[in-house]
């Protein structure tokens, strides 16, 4: 299958479901019998991120040579988000994230073919590296999806006040559930970013074959694990919830995209550097 392909199946089955989604939504009599997916359409949407997997591989590895650039890390991103999101789909009615979801993967399947990048990784070939990359990107995927999870409940949250509760939004779980499972979410990101951080500090040299430095991305990274640290404690000891700890959210996640894949946006796409 040529590569152009595997990028446009995966974000054509995304967009597909996304319009579903809203449909099914909108047209439901009773929208809190929508909560769920239905067989077929867990099916499809694994089958999306099969063939989207496909195209992060081949870009990620499109010789010996492992690379990684912005649309590369963005796209991978979304990708694990998703994955979280299908099996947590399993346990917990999500309705009203689908809508949500499935755009969000269907421009990031595209991202890689219009921005390939050409930054290669070294040392990506040692067990150290890629252990330290895995845990990376699941903290990142893990507070992607946390991002998409604050942004529908401040918006939910928003029409609630004013009285302007659409059928789309009536197919949310209730916002307290929402909210434990946002905080859920971080607690799981920001261990996996502790790991990241102190990995990256202790085996700087066996990492990336260099001593620590403090750069931009390291700055960034930390400042965003103390806004979701203090966010943790500020919601264990002051019962932090609602508006406050979604701008928290969202404040962190902004500080933690500026971390890497702001810098190689710019890099790349700015400055037209690898």
């Amino acid at each position: 299958m040529p590569p152009i392909l595997l990028h446009l199946l995966p974000a054509s089955l995304y967009a597909g479901l996304g319009v579903w989604f809203w449909r099914s939504c909108l047209s439901a009599s009773d929208p809190k019998a929508r909560q769920s997916m239905s067989r077929p359409e867990r099916l499809l949407l694994l089958a999306a991120l099969a063939v989207h997997g496909l195209a992060l591989r081949g870009a990620l590895f499109p010789g010996d040579e492992m690379r990684f650039g912005f649309g590369v890390a963005l796209s991978l991103m979304v990708w694990l988000a998703i994955c979280f999101y299908w099996v947590e789909t399993l346990y917990t009615r999500l309705g009203g994230l689908h809508a949500l979801a499935m755009p969000a993967g269907a421009v990031a399947s595209l991202i890689p073919a219009l921005f390939p990048g050409q930054h290669v990784l070294a040392n990506a070939a040692t067990p150290g590296f890629r252990a330290h990359f895995i845990v990376a990107m699941l903290a990142y995927s893990l507070f992607t999806l946390a991002a998409l999870h604050a942004m529908l409940m401040a918006f939910a949250e928003r029409r609630l006040h004013d009285a302007r509760f659409s059928k789309a939004l009536a197919t949310l779980p209730p916002l307290l559930t929402m909210e434990a499972l946002l905080f859920r979410l971080i607690g799981i990101a920001f261990v996996l970013l502790t790991f990241t951080l102190l990995s990256g500090i202790v085996f700087s040299e066996n990492l990336f074959g260099r001593a620590f430095q403090v750069d931009h991305k390291t700055v960034f990274a930390f400042i965003s694990w103390l806004l979701f640290g203090a966010l943790l404690v500020g919601r264990k000891v002051r019962g932090w919830r609602g508006r406050l700890a979604l701008r928290w959210t969202l404040a962190g996640f902004v500080t933690l995209m500026l971390a890497y894949v702001g810098s190689r946006f710019v890099i790349e796409v700015l400055l037209h550097r690898t």
